[in-house]
């Protein structure tokens, strides 16, 4: 998989068209990553199917090959990694910078290996966000950890060994690389304060598959039977919430008609249905698709307490930080006054100048809120992408725009979004991809 694609390229958008028909989400990119990392846990292939065909996965995957293991695409969407021609336990390509998920590898290689040398990872700009949670955890298995200005140097000669870990916070990288190495840990490692997302749910199951027994899948506290030997698996990445969101929402301000197919609603959506529900949205359960009713009306629920009414993100099963950016956008075409609280990432809001350029009524508070006015004529403007969701957000605010925009930098949006402008164009947008 090429890891480069939309470099230097663009959007041109053209406003106005309902967004309708139906859509079969992506696999689950937040899913995928740590998965494909856990391919190198066992000595035996594991076959991931609904891989995402997006920038990130193909920078993970190809991050695997430069260790050496054996990678095979063996349809669309379905790949193989064999880690029995590992050669190196350490990275060195510019790819490791560009994506916050090549930490991911550093659980698998100390806990088959016992050393994992990485570049400090990159990622969305979106705050202040460090690998002081990873670390410490690692240390607790026995690993010696070296931080050096440009890269992390981390050792466990002796192996790792089962430890009672309290997290320092809820991180969801953190808690997949803990539990990636106490797989291959000698002895039982209890994981608290983990995160628990969907995403986190689906790789301690592919664990499991590989022959780590996990308890507590689901909750806040792990319990992890390290295994001297991991073996081979086959699993299927699920639906991607975020996607499913962004989709939700597009389609309610263009007004049109939209089916998503297997979207898990119950698993997923609960949450976000409350908070979409304050902006007007609504939608229906149909099994496990979900259908977004045409020609919606946008009005901001009232608060109860009489209050502005407010929408916050926080851990699961909170309102998902991943989709506060396209709250925003949909806030600014609904009828009243909400507040959007970003609690999680201190810069995620920094974006919506974009949106005040295009018209929008926003007062951005403070780094981590603001209050949005709406509904708001938005007008196309020249634009650019700054992080995956946020460039999403711009994508939902130019087709719900008069006029033509253009956006700049895609290719923070296509590390998040399959196929993104075909999949649009198939619902109706007017959208086109220059380079």
């Amino acid at each position: 998989m090429n890891a480069a694609p939309g470099d230097g390229a663009t959007y041109i958008v053209r406003g106005g068209n309902p967004i309708s028909g139906t859509l079969k989400p992506g696999g689950n990119k937040n899913a995928a990553l740590p998965m494909l990392a856990s391919t190198l846990l066992g000595g035996e292939p594991v076959t991931l199917e609904n891989v995402p065909d997006i920038r990130d996965v193909g920078a993970m995957l190809d991050l695997l090959g430069e260790l050496g293991a054996t990678v095979t695409a063996q349809e669309i969407g379905c790949w193989s990694v064999d880690p029995s021609t590992v050669s190196t336990q350490t990275l060195t390509s510019s790819l490791a910078g560009d994506i916050r998920a090549s930490f991911l590898l550093a659980g698998p290689l100390l806990g088959r290996w016992g050393r994992a040398v990485l570049p400090r990872p990159g990622g969305d700009r979106i705050g202040r966000r460090p690998l002081d949670t990873h670390l410490h955890a690692l240390i607790e298995l026995g690993a010696e950890v070296e931080v050096l200005p440009d890269r992390y140097v981390m050792k466990a000669p002796q192996g790792l060994h089962g430890a009672d870990i309290f997290l320092h916070e809820m991180s969801v990288m953190g808690t997949e690389n803990a539990i990636m190495a106490a797989a291959l840990a000698k002895g039982t490692t209890t994981i608290h304060n983990a995160a628990s997302e969907p995403h986190v749910q689906e790789l301690c199951r592919l664990v499991e598959k590989m022959g780590c027994p996990i308890r507590g899948i689901g909750t806040n506290v792990l319990e992890i039977e390290g295994q001297q030997d991991l073996g081979g698996a086959t699993a299927v990445v699920g639906p991607d919430p975020i996607e499913v969101g962004s989709f939700i929402g597009l389609a309610a301000v263009t007004g049109g008609r939209l089916k998503i197919t297997n979207a898990m609603p119950q698993l997923h959506h609960r949450m976000t249905r409350i908070g979409f529900e304050r902006l007007g949205i609504h939608w229906e359960n149909d099994g496990q698709d979900i259908i977004v009713p045409a020609g919606q009306t946008l009005e901001i629920s009232e608060d109860l307490t009489g209050g502005i009414p407010k929408i916050d993100d926080g851990p699961w099963p909170a309102f998902p930080p991943d989709l506060t950016s396209i709250a925003v956008v949909l806030a600014t075409q609904a009828r009243g006054t909400i507040l959007i609280h970003e609690k999680m990432f201190e810069s995620r809001l920094f974006w919506v100048d974009r949106l005040i350029s295009m018209g929008a009524h926003i007062v951005l508070c403070d780094p981590h809120r603001a209050v949005i006015v709406g509904p708001a004529r938005l007008q196309g403007q020249d634009l650019a992408s700054p992080d995956i969701r946020a460039g999403m957000a711009l994508v939902i605010a130019a087709l719900c725009a008069e006029g033509e925009s253009t956006i700049h930098n895609i290719k923070q949006v296509e590390r998040g979004y399959e196929n993104l402008h075909e999949r649009l164009q198939s619902l109706g947008a007017d959208i086109e991809r220059t380079t």
